[in-house]
Order: structure tokens, then C-alpha cells, then sequence
């Protein structure tokens, strides 16, 4: 009859809680043991069309501070199916003018978009949030090859583009960008530009050379090289990948600290041969340095954009994906086979630490009408279970192909926004994979209404004005209907990612050191945990922060790292 009685059921549970964590601190525990495994019988998501059209189509995304996406794509594929407001038109040289926009601002609340007015051409750019939360865009085509814009978000509609007057000292097509420790961001590389250089510049023509992205180079239009994967390594180094190689690197030094091997296969990685690359999960522990590894999926193999571009022979993708520790001594590849080729595939962190793939095709290469046999099925990945062959979840599949000039970015609620898909030179909605303008959402399995008891409400974020300070210890109230005892509560921060060409530059999750976990009241908790130890591990800058229990995220609350 005890059971029944609500009261000594909590008092039971407080106790269990209690005596759990004095058993197995926080600290100590694996990653695995975070994942309840219920959770792992069934991971199918659900597809729902937000936009049937945005009116234009989504090469690049930005998620905002403010829950705000801004996306754009190119300049020179003619008239958008979206006007520019008070009859605004662009003049560019040797271009008509153009009344339409190529960017807008996407509302995620309200499902609504706003366009923006870009003046100078931004395809195949990329992308920073600094550490205030605006967006630097670096570089683009034609006369916006050089040129550096920027974003600050707003909660009402007076924000647009802002294109400065001090250029870029190198052209920038296909780069890539990383935001450092000192809030700088790098840009590195770009076609026939075996350089980097800093935003802010405080030489316009500064760059320095990088003998590492001539030598990945396979020839100009086979470059295998371009939009070179980046990640930022808590001792402060970068880790640069490109083709089949690649190195950690002392950008402040201009030398190469040391190459790490070439991963196994066949296989090229970067455009067109375009695979994608996630830093999986950063686990801290106090003032040590969390160990760190890298993940690359998908990719074709030596001369595949020559087939297909110029033969029109598509040929099978890469299934294979590699994961090195890069901070272990002796750092090699583990490969695993995916359940089915990919390339142009997008890889997404979600706010439990899993990875999901999504978008691409299984044959060809990046580029116009390179590509065919669209993947419309995601793959979830657990890179945390021990046996390899069950790792990989095929997820349920969109309906629209999600080709060449496709994104994938993770929202603040847990769902992944999808948009783009232009294999074309210009706008084409009459080919057998037309040019696609409208946004899906995909709802991850943690947000099934089965598991809803079991999710997490943030109630407040204890700090001041929503800062996070280094080694901070500071505490998350939440609400939680249904506590699993088998489960510990963990703290992820998560930095929104600028996603072009399946690559999401800048995407970051850290687990923080959890103190404890105390029960307040019937449903309410508190998680005390550690903000991160240095800029190195956790760039400043605004992340979402979520509490997840039992592999099931809250909706994330925005917090500023300084």
C-alpha cells in the first residue's frame, strides 16, 4: 500500500537519486550510459513541408541568436520567384537588373519569411557567427569574390545585409571558415587560393600561404580540396582536412604541427567529391583538456566529377565513413560502412549527442546535373554504441530529392530544417530533379508524443543575463514529468552552424561537467554543471543550451559563452 502513496514514492525516488549519484558521479560515466535503451527501438522521424516555396532556394543557412534563419543563395542564375519590397531592383556589370531577392530571413516561430536585399554576388561563400551573434559572410563570385557582409539579427524587421568596404585579400570561392579562441574567424582556401587570412582584417591584403592546399589539389575542376573541413582543437590548433589528408595546424604560426594518415579507401572527400564532417561530441571534465575525434562520411572516388561532368557516367559514391581520435599519441582510422553510398550528404549533430546524415545522392559528384539517385532516406548514428554494425539507423524518407546546392541545419526546438536543391545553372523547375524552394522540418524520434513525459522543460538558466562564464559554476532548473532512474541528466551546448555544400562550419556540441542533480519539488529539478574551462574548448559566442534526459533533449534556451 506505501507504493500508492505519492508522497513516500518521491521521498523514494529522492533517495534512490541521491545514493545513484554518490555510486556513479556524473564525471565517471560513459557516454553510453546517458542513452536509455528504450529509446533505441524505434528511431523513425517524421517529415513535415513547412514552405512549398521560400522563393529561393536554400544554398546556404544561418540559424540567429533570436531563433532567426537567414538563407541566401547566388546572384547570377536570374530572377528569383521572390520580389524585393518597394520596388527595390540591383544593377550589377554585365547583368540586367534584378528586382528579386536572393536571401532572405526565415522566422521559425511564425513559419513566415522576410527577403533581404544582398548586392554583390554570394555563391559558394561561407560563414561566421562572431562573438556578439552576428553573421559574417566571406567571399562569393564575381564581383563578390572578395567581399566581406554582414548580418546582425533584429526582433523586427530593420535588419538586412550590411556589405563592407574593406575586401577580402584574397578571392574566396568554396572556402571555409572557423571561428577561433580570440574571436577571430579564419578563412581558409577557395579555388586556386592556397591561402588563408582573419576577419577583422587589420591588413586588407594580409593572407598567408598554405603549401598543405596546393598539395591536396587534384587540378582545376577535379580539385577534391575545396571546402576544406575545419575544426577547432581544445589545445587551440586546427585540424584541416582536404582530399584524403589531413594536418593540425598553428595558423598563428603559419606551421604544420603534424599530418595525420591518410584516410583509408579509394575515396576523395572534399568538393565535388563532397562528403561531410562533424568534431563529435567534446565530453568535459574539469580544467582537463576533453579528448577529441573526428567523423567524415561519404565522398567518390579519384576522377568521379570527370565521369560524370563530362562522360555522364555516375558512379557509386562512397559508403564508408573514418573516425580518429586526434588527440590520442598515435592517431589512426576506424572505418565503418554506412548502410548506403552517400555524397552532398549533410551531417547534423543533435542535441543528444547522435549524428544524423541526411540529404546527398549515391552516385556522381557536386555540381550541375553531376549527380543522380537521390538519398531520401537519413541515417541516424550512435557513435557511442560499442558494436559498429549496429550503430546506423535508416530513418524514414523525405519526398523531395535533396541534390547539389541542399542544407541541413539543427533548430533550437531539436528539429532539422531542409531546404535547397539546385543541380542547375540557373533556376530549372522542369528537370527530372528540378530546382526545390521549398523548407522541411525533420522531427528527430525525442520528439515523439511517446516520449514526451520523459522530456525536459527549461524553466531558467541561473546566470547573469543569460552569460555563461569559463569554469562558471552555475545551475539549470527544469521540469521533468517522468524522471528514469536508469538515466543520468546531462548539459549540451551546441553552436548553430553556417551550412553550405554539406558542411556545417563551426558546428560544436559539448557535454559540461555535471556537479549534481537535485530534486526540488514533484517535477521540478535542478542540474548544477561547469561551464566550459577555456576559449580553446568553447569559442565565445552564443550556443543553445539543452538538458537532456534519457537521450531526450528540452528545447534549447540561448546562452552566451564568454
Amino acid at each position: 500500500m506505501a507504493s500508492k502513496n505519492p508522497s513516500f514514492f518521491f521521498l523514494l525516488l529522492s533517495l534512490t537519486l541521491s545514493l545513484w549519484s554518490l555510486i556513479f558521479p556524473a564525471s565517471s560515466l560513459s557516454s553510453s550510459y546517458y542513452y536509455s535503451k528504450d529509446m533505441a527501438s524505434d528511431d523513425e522521424g517524421d517529415w513535415v513541408l513547412l514552405q512549398s516555396s521560400i522563393g529561393i532556394s536554400a544554398m546556404h543557412m544561418q540559424l540567429l541568436k533570436n531563433n532567426m534563419v537567414v538563407i541566401f543563395d547566388r546572384m547570377d542564375m536570374g530572377p528569383s520567384n521572390l520580389s524585393l519590397p518597394n520596388n527595390t531592383c540591383i544593377q550589377n556589370p554585365n547583368q540586367p537588373p534584378d528586382c528579386t531577392a536572393h536571401s532572405i530571413v526565415y522566422d521559425v516561430a511564425s513559419n513566415t519569411v522576410r527577403p533581404l536585399l544582398v548586392q554583390t554576388d554570394t555563391w559558394c561563400s561561407s560563414g561566421s557567427l562572431i562573438s556578439n551573434g552576428t553573421l559574417v559572410q566571406t567571399g562569393g563570385y564575381h564581383e563578390g569574390d572578395r567581399v566581406v557582409r554582414t548580418f546582425t539579427p533584429c526582433d523586427d524587421s530593420s535588419c538586412d545585409w550590411t556589405q563592407l568596404s574593406v575586401p577580402l585579400g584574397e578571392r574566396r570561392w568554396y572556402a571555409s571558415n572557423q571561428l577561433l579562441p580570440d574571436g577571430r574567424v579564419i578563412i581558409v582556401g577557395g579555388r586556386r587560393a592556397y591561402t588563408y587570412e582573419f576577419f577583422p582584417k587589420t591588413d586588407a591584403a594580409a593572407t598567408f600561404y598554405m603549401s598543405f592546399l596546393k598539395e591536396t589539389c587534384d587540378g582545376y575542376g577535379n580539385e577534391n580540396n575545396l571546402y576544406p573541413f575545419l575544426h577547432l582543437l581544445p589545445d587551440g590548433n586546427l585540424y584541416v582536412f582536404a582530399n584524403e589528408r589531413s594536418i593540425l595546424f598553428d595558423y598563428n604560426r603559419n606551421r604544420v604541427v603534424k599530418e595525420f594518415p591518410v584516410i583509408p579507401g579509394e575515396f576523395k572527400r572534399n568538393y565535388p567529391s563532397t562528403g561531410s564532417s562533424v568534431l563529435l561530441p567534446l565530453w568535459l571534465n574539469g580544467d582537463k583538456l576533453p579528448e577529441a575525434e573526428v567523423m567524415i562520411c561519404g565522398g567518390a572516388p579519384y576522377g568521379a566529377f570527370n565521369n560524370s561532368n563530362y562522360k555522364r557516367v555516375f558512379v557509386p559514391a562512397s559508403n564508408t565513413c573514418g573516425r580518429m581520435k586526434l588527440t590520442d599519441p598515435d592517431p589512426k582510422w576506424v572505418m565503418e560502412v554506412m548502410p548506403m553510398p552517400r555524397v552532398m550528404s549533410d551531417m547534423v549533430l543533435l542535441p543528444n549527442g547522435e549524428v544524423i546524415i541526411i540529404n546527398g545522392a549515391m552516385n556522381g559528384t557536386a555540381g550541375w546535373e553531376d549527380g543522380t539517385n537521390p538519398v531520401f532516406n537519413p541515417v541516424l548514428y550512435k557513435h557511442y554504441i560499442p558494436d559498429p554494425a549496429r550503430r546506423f539507423v535508416v530513418l524514414s524518407p523525405s519526398k523531395i530529392p535533396r541534390m547539389y546546392h541542399s542544407t541541413a541545419i539543427l533548430l533550437a526546438d531539436g528539429r532539422v530544417l531542409v531546404g535547397g536543391s539546385n543541380p542547375h545553372e540557373k533556376y530549372n523547375f522542369t528537370s527530372y530533379y528540378p530546382t526545390d524552394l521549398s523548407l522541411e522540418a525533420y522531427s528527430p524520434y525525442y520528439l515523439k508524443p511517446r516520449v514526451s513525459a520523459m522530456r525536459p522543460s527549461i524553466l531558467s538558466v541561473e546566470t547573469s543575463d543569460g552569460t555563461v562564464l569559463y569554469k562558471q559554476v552555475f545551475a539549470v532548473t527544469f521540469q521533468l514529468n517522468q524522471y528514469n532512474p536508469g538515466s543520468q541528466v546531462v548539459v549540451s551546448l551546441v553552436t548553430p552552424s553556417f551550412t553550405t555544400h554539406s558542411y556545417g562550419m563551426n558546428q560544436r556540441l559539448m557535454f559540461l561537467e555535471v556537479i549534481e542533480v537535485h530534486q526540488l519539488s514533484t517535477y521540478a529539478y535542478k542540474v548544477t554543471a561547469r561551464g566550459p574551462p577555456t576559449a580553446t574548448v568553447a569559442p565565445p559566442g552564443y550556443y543553445m543550451l539543452f538538458v537532456v534526459h534519457a537521450g531526450i533533449p528540452s528545447q534549447a534556451v540561448w546562452v552566451k559563452v564568454v
